[in-house]
């Protein structure tokens, strides 16, 4: 089975690399800056899992030609529209998308460009960054990868890319209703990063501040409300995980959208909470601190 990683950032950088460095058919879709800096160094991760070092196969969009059986979608939602022109020579008529952005607006983006028969559901654990050096760099050892049919079903394909991905030196799960899982991140990205870009701190600093702990519970109701009218019913283990950690006295945990804004870097807003906003809006649920969360981030935007 071939398949395009598009983007080898931290995420498809770690997860491709892996796949690579276990035997797979990995090729890497990137920029010619990044490209450049891969045929010149390789593709180093760093990791308490164990480092890894490949020298990766590299394509470039203008380079693109063959079709692929997989691509495993792996570019910041904002950089959405761009990655679909580029991987497009990509899509032939059996190719499976499995796209691992936040939120879930991309699915009906992608559908809407291949089909919805070309599109998988998907969404990984794992936080990483790249350093200066451009060697991907772990920062926990978390690593999942999960993915589905976006109706549930367990069909020949869907289980034969599970076969693929396996055993190459992360975790993956294949699941039968990833709609449901992917609701339930949304819930912990959209509220972690509101409650930590709002009050620019860590879930430590926030709980210890006066009324810190019910701004942040006050802001999982909201995203619980908005779910109960527009998603998926949720695993109540990911409404207990997600309360837990967004409540412990004393942890360091931010949003990966809080150290880019901290870093002045450009940010999911639209995807993780921007839309959650807008689709409450439009079911009539009021989500006060969500939106003021959402207006902050704006004019961070703008700004930058």
């Amino acid at each position: 089975m071939r398949l395009l990683v598009t983007g080898a950032g931290a995420t498809g950088g770690y997860f491709g690399g892996r796949l690579a460095g276990a035997g797979r058919d990995v090729t890497f879709l990137v920029r010619p800056g990044r490209a450049a800096q891969l045929r010149q160094n390789g593709l180093d991760i760093v990791s308490p899992n164990g480092n890894l070092s490949v020298r990766p196969k590299i394509v470039t969009a203008d380079e693109l030609k063959d079709g692929f059986d997989v691509i495993l979608l792996t570019v910041k939602s904002y950089s959405l529209a761009a990655a679909l022109d580029d991987l497009a020579p990509a899509v032939g008529p059996a190719t499976l998308i499995v796209p691992v952005l936040n939120g879930m607006r991309h699915l009906d983006t992608i559908a809407e460009r291949f089909g919805v028969n070309a599109v998988a559901g998907g969404l990984c654990r794992i936080v990483a960054t790249l350093d200066n050096a451009g060697r991907v760099v772990q920062l926990t050892p978390l690593h999942d990868l999960v993915f589905g049919e976006l109706d549930g079903s367990l069909s020949p394909r869907i289980k034969a890319v599970a076969d693929v991905l396996a055993g190459a030196g992360f975790a993956t799960r294949l699941s039968d209703n990833i709609r449901r899982d992917m609701w339930g991140k949304w819930l912990l990205l959209a509220a972690l990063g509101a409650v930590t870009c709002l009050m620019r701190g860590s879930i430590g600093e926030i709980v210890a501040a006066p009324g810190g702990r019910a701004f942040a519970d006050a802001v999982i109701d909201e995203c619980l409300a908005v779910i109960a009218a527009v998603g998926t019913p949720l695993d109540p283990a990911a409404i207990t995980m997600t309360r837990t950690l967004l409540t412990e006295a004393g942890s360091p945990f931010v949003s990966s959208m809080y150290r880019d804004l901290i870093a002045g870097h450009e940010i999911e807003a639209d995807q993780i909470v921007g839309d959650l906003v807008g689709r409450a809006g439009r079911a009539g649920v009021p989500t006060p601190l969500l939106s003021a969360a959402y207006s902050h981030l704006c004019v961070y935007a703008a700004r930058r």
